[in-house]
């Protein structure tokens, strides 16, 4: 890893040098160092993403059969389901299905909580995308996925669609241009 001054050394994009000097607010000229930007370059990339599951079948019939990802990790057994899934050719994008009661770290009142937004669809959700928004849509509303929104044109130079899978989460696509 870089610090910001090597970064600055080697040309790395982004990188700005320091100030050596400069006036405050006040006019007094301060000599040394500016602050440095908290940012420094880092060469890191989304491996997995997490949405909950309460149904570990369900979820493969949507996501592998639906969507057609592959299953890179099937493991635990009934609910208690950890199941790793991704794009073809992609091997380094997950989504990870996991069952939300296992987390150890989560109370009965959480657990509730977490059952309840779940079957409101408001508790997870991934954006994915795709070159062919159309075709895309006429393929998942044929696998009988929940549409919550056909292909639009969004108001902010989007356009995409929505689905909820088999636990309630909101499943957006992108059309990519």
């Amino acid at each position: 890893m870089l610090t910001l001054r090597a970064a600055v050394r080697h040309g790395r994009p982004g990188a700005v040098a320091p100030a050596e000097t400069g006036q405050d607010r006040s006019g007094i000229e301060k000599r040394g160092r500016a602050a440095l930007p908290s940012m420094i370059f880092m060469d890191i990339t989304i491996h997995t993403s997490f949405l909950p599951h309460d149904d570990p079948e369900e979820a493969l019939a949507f996501y592998r059969d639906t969507l057609g990802f592959e299953v890179r990790n099937d493991v635990g057994q009934g609910k208690m389901r950890w199941i790793t899934v991704g794009p073809a050719g992609q091997p380094g994008t997950s989504i990870l299905l996991a069952p939300p009661a296992a987390d150890p770290g989560v109370t009965d009142d959480e657990r509730r909580t977490i059952t309840e937004m779940m079957a409101k669809g408001t508790y997870g959700w991934i954006l994915l995308a795709t070159r062919d928004l159309d075709a895309t849509f006429e393929k998942v509303q044929a696998g009988d996925a929940e549409v919550v929104q056909e292909p639009t044109e969004q108001p902010y130079g989007i356009r995409d669609c929505a689905f909820r899978d088999p636990a309630g989460n909101l499943v957006r696509i992108q059309e990519l241009r």
